[in-house]
Parts: C-alpha cells; structure tokens; sequence
C-alpha cells in the first residue's frame, strides 16, 4: 500500500494565523482612528483662514482716518475707518448682529487690533495702520496681518 501524504494547516498554525491577523487589524485600525479623528482640523483652519481673510480684507478697505469726526462706531454698518474695528470681537460678525455670518459659524472666536507701526511701512509723521485679525476654534487658530497706509 502507497502511503498518502496529507497537506494543510494543524490547529495551532491556524489560531497562530488568527492572532498575528488580529494584531495587524488593531495596528491599522487604530491608525485610521487618528486619521479620521484630525481629518475635521484641516476644514476647521480652512473656514477660520476665510473667515480671517473676509474680516481683513473687510477693515483694510475702510477710510485711513475718521472721514466724518465720529468715533468709535459700534455697528458694521456705521463702521467707517479701520481704527473702528480696533479690539472687536466675535459679536460684531456672528449671527445675532445685523449683517453677521451664518449661525453654523459662531463657534469661533474673532479678535481684532489695531496699532500703528512704522516697521514695515509709514513713516513717523504718518505711521500706517497694523491690523491683526486672529480666528480660532478649539485648539485651532488663524492670524492674519495687513497694513494700511494713508494714501
């Protein structure tokens, strides 16, 4: 009689099999939990740079000076010069004051400054306006720096 040879796999090359499989599976699946968990970071830095950008670009078209000799506006609308939006915050954009962003975005915060500077345009006579609008949610924050000049 011929002897038959039988291939496969025993028990403990199967359940070692299982383990080394299990491992494997909870190393990748603890990768795409970060992975998924940071993936909402990115969207909330891309809304607050655009939000930041809007409000910047927002003051920097105002007068240099106070075109009508009435200072410290406290609507949007009234608003004429940058030096208005000076230490502003959220409240002026959000979805309670007339003009505001959509209420999805009032979960940010918003600063504004206003100080003058002559380290990168003006002169001392005439300094130009810095203004700096800081964005951020959560951990999350944008700032964003432009001059005016009076021109």
């Amino acid at each position: 009689m011929s002897k038959r040879r039988h291939s496969g796999f025993t028990l403990i090359e199967v359940i070692i099999f299982i383990v080394v499989v299990g491992a494997a599976m909870a190393g990748i699946l603890s990768v795409m939990n970060t992975v998924v968990k940071s993936s909402a970071d990115p969207l909330v830095r891309k809304q607050a740079l655009a939000i930041a950008d809007s409000i910047l670009e927002e003051v920097l078209q105002k007068e240099f000076t106070d075109p009508d000799g009435v200072n410290g506006e406290t609507l949007r609308s009234t608003m004429d010069d940058v030096s208005d939006y000076n230490g502003r915050t959220q409240t002026l954009f959000n979805s309670a004051s007339p003009g505001g962003w959509p209420a999805a975005l009032d979960g940010y915060n918003v600063a504004i400054a206003v100080v003058n500077d002559t380290s990168v345009i003006g002169t001392v006579a005439i300094p130009a306006l810095q203004v700096t609008v800081t964005v951020g949610r959560g951990s999350e924050s944008v700032a964003l720096v432009g001059y005016r000049g009076n021109y």
